[in-house]
């Protein structure tokens, strides 16, 4: 196993981290200004359009998606070179995933079309999604039924001659606030009685489809993710669409969830400990300019163990990372599924304990809205829940470690 980045890695990092600290940190502080001229709005603001164009001239553009730059209009990168990039990213989550036009979860809608997808739907979605003319939404969470077994999906998609009907209800539908979100993905049951991993289906339907109705929008601890479009409650009210919506084919849902699922949760992990070490970047500059008792923060004995412990969890976290998308590239996902269950428990957990250690320096700043921490932390906490919560990969990776 060589996890040392090669030269193309390197370059784009270095390329990544000069975009990020010249162009996306500064751009935080003008997000909010206009997040707050325009509170009832849900669109992408000015600033993210600002950004987009200045990294898509830069190259820094769809650098998640593997395969022909010449076919996807991405960068081609692997999973182990893109690593290091989206650990940059991490340092500002709200803006610059979108920057690079990298965000979940078009990102993980991408990767559906561009695997699974007609020719048809590729040109009709994916096409305008790789150019970030629109947004997507992807809408498989339930609130009756608890989503985290996905064969529980209640959602039906019935078959009516040539179109399709879906009739239910999701919420946490990332980015299904923002009218940009043109197409959603969604999932739900075509033949309730067929094997419990083939009864389900994914349907493209389109935002503007007579029946999808947007119940209201939804808060992680009181932050409402505008400048992501927002996490939303949708309903689907006997909403037809054309047959060839289907993406791959019927049965074939439960599949393509998990080949979605793997990419986007080590991409989470990628992000995490970049939001790991901008904490830790903080904390240690607050603890330098404090002084208590007589001395600096960073004299302080607790302190110091909490610097050395978040150094030493982010190094170990970042290796096995690299391995699991080392693994991803050379022997497939579902070979790599221990390493990918694995950093989807450890990293959001050690980030999130890293970023409280930040929090708890700062005292009353840390959970105010002068620092970012208390957003990364809400970030980080939602992330323990997100595509599968902790108890189901540690129930599952307990399971095949115990039948080894």
């Amino acid at each position: 196993m060589d996890f040392a980045p090669d030269a193309l890695t390197e370059e784009i990092t270095a390329r990544a981290r000069a975009f990020v600290d010249q162009h996306v940190l500064p751009a935080e502080l003008i997000l909010k200004e206009q997040l707050a001229a325009t509170p009832q709005e849900w669109s992408t603001r000015p600033i993210v359009r600002d950004l987009q164009q200045k990294a898509r001239a830069e190259g820094l553009w769809n650098l998640f998606l593997p395969g022909d730059p010449a076919a996807t209009g991405a960068a081609g990168l692997t999973n182990l070179q893109y690593a290091p990039v989206a650990e940059v990213t991490g340092w500002s989550p709200q803006l610059s995933p979108a920057a690079f036009n990298c965000a979940a979860p078009d990102t993980g809608n991408m990767e559906v079309l561009s695997q699974f997808g007609t020719d048809a739907q590729k040109q009709q979605w994916l096409a305008p999604l790789l150019r970030a003319e629109i947004r997507s939404s992807f809408c498989m969470t339930e609130p009756d039924v608890a989503s985290s077994d996905a064969t529980n999906i209640d959602t039906r998609i019935r078959r009516d001659g040539d179109s399709y009907v879906i009739s239910g209800r999701k919420w946490w539908s990332t980015g299904a606030m923002n009218p940009d979100a043109a197409i959603f993905i969604v999932m739900g049951k075509t033949d309730p009685d067929a094997d419990r991993h083939r009864q389900q289906s994914m349907i493209l339907v389109p935002r503007d489809t007579p029946g999808v109705r947007i119940v209201r929008p939804l808060s992680v601890f009181g932050y409402d993710d505008r400048d992501h479009g927002g996490h939303a409650e949708v309903a689907f009210d006997d909403v037809r669409v054309p047959a060839g919506n289907i993406i791959g084919e019927e049965g074939g849902g439960f599949a393509i969830a998990q080949a979605r699922l793997g990419p986007g949760r080590i991409h989470h992990c990628m992000r995490a400990l970049g939001m790991g070490e901008r904490a830790l970047s903080l904390m240690t500059r607050r603890a330098n300019e404090r002084h208590a008792f007589g001395r600096s923060l960073a004299e302080q004995g607790v302190v110091r163990e909490w610097a050395a412990e978040s150094r030493i969890q982010l190094e170990a976290l970042r290796l096995l990372v690299l391995k699991t998308a080392w693994l991803m590239d050379t022997v497939g996902n579902r070979k790599a599924m221990t390493e990918i269950q694995s950093i989807k428990i450890a990293v959001p957990v050690a980030v999130q304990t890293i970023i409280d250690r930040a929090i708890q320096v700062h005292g009353g700043a840390g959970v105010s809205s002068d620092t970012p921490l208390a957003e990364l932390y809400a970030g980080i906490r939602s992330l323990r829940i997100a595509d599968g919560p902790d108890e189901v990969h540690l129930a599952s990776l307990g399971r095949n470690e115990l039948r080894r």
